[in-house]
């Protein structure tokens, strides 16, 4: 085969990949820019922990890489309250993704939020201070796996506490429930905490951290509920603290309501179906005492 065949062979590769890149791009736009056609009485906003990753199958329409369940606390709280459900919630998400866009090629979860939505719920800000994913890589680098070589070579470790931006979470979060209560003037606005991952003290084989990890990341656990709890509450939301109130269910307990250390695909570190239905109970139980 000469080399001009070959060059020409070459070519005709190339523009075939560049071909199928562009198409999966066009996919992954279209598909992330899907949108819930319901009556939006109902809003749920937020990342993976409330979009319900890993606890079943993907809701009908939603985009692929949202992960969003019809096994999250939104829809079993929807059904408790006899409301038309706009699920938005998206894994990955960040607090500015709920409120400008951006992820995925996604525009902000706020879009469909209108002047008759009567709730909105928000379980965000994990993924502003590397909350999981901190989780999950130390975890997996203190595993015998090739996986755990890899990050053991290459992860220089995690941010200490201090050094976490918390206070960009919160003008971020202070500007979202602005945003919100602009959008949803009538709406009850129920903010609700991470339910726990690491127990009060200690550790344990399921989280597959050491003593003094789990401390760091108990440290960020608390901060990060602290700074959800103050803003929302400055705001004017109804918080629903799931990170107090599942304290005894840690990943660790013997009635775990998140799990602990796992695959990708197993969605480490989230809150299982108990903890997404005990989070839906909570927050019926707190609209109910107002």
């Amino acid at each position: 085969m000469t080399k001009g065949r070959l060059l020409k062979r070459l070519m005709v590769f190339l523009a075939l990949l560049a071909a199928i890149a562009v198409a999966l791009a066009a996919w992954l736009i279209l598909d992330a820019r899907k949108t819930p056609t319901g009556i939006p009485q109902y809003v749920a906003l937020g990342s993976s922990y409330a979009a319900g990753a890993g606890l079943g199958p993907r809701q009908p329409g939603s985009p692929r890489l949202c992960q969003r369940s019809d096994a999250g606390y939104p829809p079993r709280l929807a059904r408790k309250l006899g409301l038309s459900l706009v699920d938005m919630t998206c894994s990955g998400s960040v607090t500015a993704h709920v409120l400008v866009g951006g992820q995925f090629y996604q525009e902000a979860q706020i879009r469909t939020l209108r002047s008759g939505t009567r709730l909105v719920t928000l379980t965000a800000g994990g993924n502003d201070v590397g909350f999981v994913r901190d989780l999950y890589l130390m975890s997996t680098a203190n595993s015998d796996t090739a996986l755990g070589w890899a990050v053991r070579k290459l992860w220089g470790g995690p941010p200490p506490p201090a050094e976490r931006d918390f206070g960009k979470l919160q003008r971020t979060l202070t500007a979202l429930l602005r945003e919100i209560r602009r959008r949803s003037p009538r709406a009850r606005i129920v903010v609700a905490t991470y339910p726990a991952v690491l127990p009060p003290t200690g550790t344990c084989p399921q989280l597959r951290l050491s003593a003094s990890q789990a401390d760091v990341m108990r440290q960020v656990q608390a901060g990060l509920a602290a700074v959800t709890r103050m803003v929302g509450k400055k705001k004017g939301a109804i918080v629903v603290d799931m990170t107090a109130i599942g304290a005894d269910h840690s990943a660790c307990s013997a009635t775990p309501w998140t799990k602990g250390w796992g695959t990708i695909s197993q969605s480490p570190f989230h809150p299982n179906r108990e903890g997404a239905k005990a989070t839906a109970g909570a927050i019926v139980a707190a609209l109910g005492r107002i």
